[in-house]
């Protein structure tokens, strides 16, 4: 959970005995499978390693060790994973990184050249000069830098869109890689160490922006050192060198042009009609080697990697290699100026400015959040001043002074619980804060500071508005210097409270982690703030804890501001001496010197700078929390001798479930969005922005389609419409299945969806995953066994029955890398035996081996007669030629093809090389990424032509209007697609399997169940210790109060930790839900009602447990009923609160509005508890709402079932007769023992309605937009 491990950890060698130089004005490519060790290579040269493995030998730049100057600032690692603020635009995100990165050394450069221009006599032309003293300027640079990356990267038409994240939209898979890659070139770094940054894009962007890169090399003299997985031929050639890595060895480093003949000395040739690069991945690998033999004088033997690296070593290239690296690299011979001896480029003002403008423009992006959050203190202000009205409090006697003292401790409490929403907005916020800290774009107090400072203005605000809405309403002592004291007291809780609540999020640094240490800090400064046990009373051994809780100075400063004004001087009536606010003080244990208004205030505002500057620590020191990996396939006895494609052994095997042949054909298809506001802002007067321009074709069974066009061409957005995927625009024209009107319900019983994204639930196992997908998804006709081989038989067909066992984890965090992800999406939607399969870029993300993989698993699919559709970026010539269709698409969504590929891709050639001046395609060119670039926008402009219009005059347009209509029309005697029931699975099977994996992943999830059983554990002790013996102290009404005190307090922290605890792992499991749902795997009933049922367990142990430790230590009287009262009245507490956590997430579009939902609500159950206004004294016109406030029937009911029949007299204050402990609950809290049935029964009926609202949202509230 905290990143600590007591297991031994296994050893494992990532690289073994890797040398080599990476040169500067030549690019170089990093070519592996994966789980080869690239990554690790880069992070090494990059000075980025995980100071936890252990590294021998070193790594030098210029000849000066990594110690000796910044490597992470010379050097920039551009990762595989994008991780952006997803509320800034695109140009932003890049602008904020040039104002960090500064223009560095560019000005020391500048001079250099200049001088060097001059002494050599050379004139620079002036536009070239102008641009590089613009670059090298403070200001002027980053924007004008920026213009050009975005444009260099293809950005600039979406540079004023958000980045977003899977639930805000914004822009798309591929444009998230190029800001990536942006974010780090746009700076004065010139060693870029760049990681599968290709993921995502179009062959044809891939190659531009990869172009662009080695002019950057060439030209500035640049080192650049990139890994890819599926380079196209035209893009691998643009590369200098080449380091091919297996098995953690280098097998090849050095010139392009002799990797060929390296490997042809070793007996593999490479096919004519095959990339280089691709034939480089797979030479190394056990299952792909033998197809490359080509020495016929010698029977082949599977070549070790080992043996490769050997060889090499002999190799012409790898020799004049190891000359190089035995000559140390002469420092003079580099200038100082290319290395980095400072961590930061700029000043610290400029950081400074650069952070709070970033921090402004969020604050910006998020005002629902905040102004959210200040209409929720607005609306419990109202509440306060309405129940605590001064027409109905009195100054006459110390039980009005209790109440204004209940109104005063409100105030406290509800403004401390103000500050925990920071907790879920801090989490979101640390990951691209540790990616920009880690990369020096900014140090730790850079982030802080802003962080504080511009939330200080809606902090005097909130305070404001409520004290204006509470201070003189209730009825608190007049007087403007009391109100401003008071004001003040208020502003410095705030203050300290959100500074309290970003620290713990700062340590913990996980959602679940952060809620629990957030509920332990709110646990222990109620307990000890001298409100709920009097100081006196706090036992010996925690009354250090009084000292340094917050809460107790603000308490005490707030007590000591009222209770000293004029109204409360007059005599108490029981000895007509003591004042009565003095009395007060005495009573309630607080300090009576007037000093104490200052001192309180001055220890909060300690607090706050102490909390802050824990909080800078933290992200000083502290590193993202990492995860644990799949599980490593185990190897299983010699694959030397394995097939070299083993899985066509079980292609036709794995398919032989019966299904229907299905064809699918549209005509005429329009998509349509409501404009974006900021589209609109920019001039557009249109209200919808159409995304889909009269797309029509047809899909056939035993046809693989290929949907390409460049990125924002709208190939996701066609799939998403056929599928029937789209939440939101509106959709015109006709999709058939079969000659059939398309019906979404049935439909969904018949196709399977395979999302770029790959969403699956991370606690469970591939195998357990494809499992729960066929017993939802076929028919209940056919038997478990044949359920379960058919699901090994496609685990084998995407080669993933080594890995079975391993856990999925999150996407970029833990568990299976990207290309296994893939494989398993794929693997998900053929155990439903689909008859029309789409699949969104499947080849995303992967090595051309593992394209590969997927490719022949996709092509075996199609050869048992589906109709399959995949959307393709960047696809090899093999792959490319695995299609039998292509439907190619221009930027508007407007087909421009639609027809056969023909063989070596023939008719698509011969389509465009008909068009005049369209250039002929170049020999061994990739036909995809030739055929992207011969239709892109420039050659439209260039040669004055609309290629969709070119299409629609085409004769292929005509065959494919025939086809289309051929196709809409039923053929004679078929029947449309009907189902009895809408899903393969009744409620109860489908109930079933989702209570099955729910239970496997709740199983597995140690940070939430463990923490949270954890916290109950530790939170039963620590009231146990504080409360030690209270139940057999009862000699007056304070004891009573502070029994009632710690059970209310322990019971609402207890089951808020539950509710907040719950609600990131409900929000994940529903974003896997919306997946599940779509694809028709069960109905929203037998999920949410799994979901519910599944937390009873663990409530019940929680329950358990907290009632043992807390009734024992608190010696409550052991009879077995009050026992089993004080367990069930806790046990639904607990349930309740988990259950409106999970009601909270449904009704929420985030976490984060969950988060600050949830709470809202926490103010009114502690308001009508019962604890800080007893039942008697709640206004008439509020009574009702105590009636249906969940903790008003916690306290009565465990405050009833323990002493609601207790005859024992006590002492009480102003009362001459002693009363009966059940006199006095009957007539200071309105407890009747009798009631106690009705209290079971709506203790019973909470969980239930939280449980149902909880289904019924799921049911009808959809807030993934699509």
């Amino acid at each position: 959970m905290l990143g600590i491990r007591l297991s031994k950890p296994t050893k494992l060698n990532i690289l073994k005995d890797i040398s080599g130089i990476i040169k500067p004005s030549r690019m170089t490519l990093l070519l592996g499978p994966p789980s080869s060790g690239k990554t690790t290579l880069l992070l090494a040269l990059a000075g980025k390693l995980d100071p936890s493995l252990k590294v021998s030998g070193e790594v030098s730049y210029n000849g000066y060790k990594l110690n000796e100057f910044v490597p992470q600032k010379t050097s920039a690692y551009i990762s595989q994973h994008d991780v952006h603020v997803p509320e800034m635009t695109v140009q932003e995100t890049l602008d904020f990184s040039a104002r960090c990165q500064g223009v560095g050394t560019r000005y020391d450069l500048l001079s250099e050249l200049a001088r060097r221009e001059k002494y050599a006599g050379i004139y620079p032309e002036p536009e070239v000069d102008l641009f590089m003293k613009a670059t090298a300027i403070e200001g002027a640079e980053s924007s004008l830098v920026t213009d050009y990356i975005l444009k260099m990267l293809g950005l600039d038409i979406c540079k004023d869109t958000i980045v977003g994240d899977q639930m805000i939209r914004g822009i798309s898979g591929g444009q998230k890689k190029r800001v990536t890659t942006g974010e780090m070139i746009v700076g004065p770094t010139k060693t870029l160490f760049m990681d599968e940054i290709s993921t995502g894009l179009d062959s044809s962007t891939t190659y531009q922006v990869v172009k662009c890169l080695q002019q950057i090399a060439h030209l500035t003299d640049a080192t650049i050192f990139m890994s890819l997985l599926q380079p196209a031929p035209e893009t691998f050639d643009l590369f200098d060198d080449i380091v091919l890595i297996s098995e953690g060895r280098i097998v090849y480093q050095g010139p392009r042009e002799h990797v060929v003949e390296f490997f042809e000395s070793c007996g593999f040739k490479c096919p004519e009609r095959k990339g280089v690069a691709d034939f480089l991945q797979e030479v190394t690998s056990k299952k792909d080697q033998e197809q490359y033999w080509a020495d016929g004088s010698k029977p082949y033997s599977y070549v070790l990697v080992t043996e490769f690296a050997n060889r090499f070593k002999k190799f012409h290239v790898g020799v004049q290699l190891a000359n190089e690296l035995s000559m140390p690299f002469d420092k003079s011979r580099g200038h100082k100026a290319a290395l980095v001896f400072s961590r930061y480029s700029v000043t610290k003002l400029e950081l400074l400015k650069a952070c709070w403008d970033k921090e402004v423009l969020l604050m910006k992006r998020n005002s629902f959040f905040y102004i959210f959050k200040t209409t929720q203190i607005i609306i419990i202000a109202f509440f306060a001043s309405t129940v605590f009205l001064r027409t109905r409090l009195h100054h006459r006697d110390e039980e009005d002074a209790l109440l204004y003292n209940g109104a005063l401790l409100y105030s406290l409490i509800t403004n401390m619980f103000n500050g925990y929403p920071e907790i879920s907005l801090m989490i979101t916020r640390l990951p691209v804060f540790f990616k920009q800290r880690d990369h020096l774009l900014y140090p730790a107090w850079a982030f802080a500071i802003p962080l504080l400072v511009t939330k200080i203005p809606l902090a005097i605000f909130e305070t404001i508005a409520w004290m204006t809405l509470t201070y003189y309403p209730i009825g608190f002592a007049p007087g403007a210097d009391r109100f401003f004291k008071k004001m003040l007291v208020v502003f410095m809780i705030q203050q300290m409270s959100a500074s309290l609540f970003r620290l713990i999020s700062g340590v913990c640094r996980t959602i679940v982690v952060s809620n629990t240490g957030g509920m332990f800090a709110l646990m222990f400064v109620a307990f000890l703030g001298g409100f709920t046990l009097p100081r006196t009373q706090i036992p010996k051994w925690w009354k250090w804890g009084y000292w340094l809780s917050p809460l107790t100075y603000g308490y005490t400063s707030l007590s000591v501001n009222e209770m000293y004004a004029p109204r409360w001087i007059k005599r108490r009536a029981s000895d007509n001496v003591t004042e009565l606010g003095v009395a007060m003080l005495e009573e309630l244990e607080i300090y009576r010197n007037k000093n104490w208004y200052w001192i309180g205030v001055g220890a909060l505002l300690g607090f706050c700078i102490l909390f802050n500057v824990l909080f800078t620590l933290a992200l000083t020191y502290l590193n993202p929390p990492a995860g644990p990996q799949a599980v490593l396939p185990q190897d299983t006895g010699d694959e030397t001798d394995r097939q070299s494609n083993p899985t066509r052994a079980t292609t036709k095997k794995g398919m032989v479930l019966p299904f229907t042949p299905l064809a699918m054909s549209f005509d005429k298809v329009n998509y349509y969005v409501d404009m974006p506001a900021e589209m609109k802002a920019q001039g557009l007067a249109e209200n919808r922005l159409q995304l889909l321009r009269e797309a029509t074709g047809a899909f056939r069974p035993g046809i693989l389609t290929a949907l390409m066009g460049v990125s924002g061409a709208g190939k996701t957005t066609l799939m998403d419409v056929l599928a029937g995927r789209k939440t939101g625009g509106y959709i015109e024209g006709d999709v058939r299945i079969s000659g059939f009107p398309k019906r979404q319900e049935t439909f969904a019983r018949v196709s399977g969806y395979c999302e770029q994204t790959d969403i699956h639930s991370p606690q469970i196992t591939i195998r357990e995953s494809l499992i729960f997908s066929a017993f939802l998804r076929l028919p209940k006709e056919i038997n478990n066994k044949e359920k379960m081989t058919f699901v090994d038989q496609v685990m084998k067909l995407v080669e993933l029955d080594d890995l079975k066992d391993g856990l999925v984890g999150l996407p970029g965090v833990t568990g299976l890398s990207t290309e296994q992800r893939k494989r398993l999406t794929i693997a998900v939607e053929l155990v439903a035996n689909p008859s029309i399969i789409f699949m969104d870029e499947p080849t995303s993300g992967l090595d051309a081996r593992a394209a590969a993989i997927v490719m022949r698993t996709v092509r075996n699919t199609v050869d048992t007669g589906r109709t399959v559709v995949c959307t393709i970026h960047q696809p090899s010539i093999d792959i490319f030629e695995a299609f039998d269709e292509l439907l190619l698409m221009k930027r508007g969504g407007q087909v421009i093809y639609f027809g056969r590929l023909g063989r070596n891709s023939q008719n698509i050639i011969e389509y465009f090389e008909a068009v005049p001046g369209i250039p002929k395609i170049k020999e061994k060119q990739n036909p995809a990424t030739w055929m992207l670039e011969v239709s892109s926008a420039a050659v439209e402009a260039q040669l004055g032509i609309d290629f969709a219009e070119h299409y629609k005059s085409s004769s292929l347009y005509q065959q494919n209007q025939a086809l289309v209509k051929a196709l809409s029309t039923p053929p004679p005697g078929a029947n449309d697609l009907h189902f009895i029931t809408q899903y393969s699975q009744p409620m109860w099977g489908q109930f079933r399997c989702c209570l099955w994996k729910q239970f496997k992943a709740y199983w597995r999830t140690p940070e939430y169940n463990l923490v949270r059983l954890g916290f109950t554990l530790i939170a039963a002790l620590i009231i146990g210790s504080i409360f030690w013996g209270a139940g057999t102290k009862m000699k007056n009404a304070t004891q009573l109060s502070v029994i009632t005190g710690g059970m209310y307090v322990a019971a609402m922290f207890l089951g808020v930790n539950n509710c907040q605890t719950a609600q990131p792992v409900v929000a994940i499991e529903r974003s896997i839900f919306y997946r599940e749902r779509a694809a028709g795997m069960y109905s929203a009933l037998p999920y949410a009602l799994a979901q519910v049922i599944v937390e009873i367990p663990f409530v019940v142990t929680q329950s358990s447990y907290f009632t043992l430790i807390v009734y024992a230590m608190m010696k409550f009287n052991w009879m077995a009923k009050k026992f089993f009262w004080f367990f069930f009245v806790n046990f639904c507490t607990f349930l309740y609160f988990t259950y409106y956590g999970m009601m909270a997430v449904a009704i929420s579009p985030n976490v984060q509005v969950a988060a600050i939902l949830a709470a809202a609500f926490y103010a009114l159950f502690n308001l009508f508890s019962g604890f800080y206004i007893p039942k008697p004294r709640i206004p008439p016109w509020w009574i009702w709402y105590y009636w249906i406030c969940p903790m008003a029937w916690t306290v009565y009911g465990l405050i009833t079932s323990q002493y609601g029949d207790d005859e024992r007299t006590i002492e009480v204050q102003g009362m001459k007769l002693d009363p009966t402990i059940k006199w006095y609950l009957e007539h200071h809290f309105g407890f009747h023992h009798d009631f106690l049935w009705a209290v079971a029964v709506v203790l019973v009926v909470f969980p239930l309605f939280f449980a149902f609202m909880f289904g019924l949202c799921i049911k009808l509230l959809n807030f993934q937009v699509r």
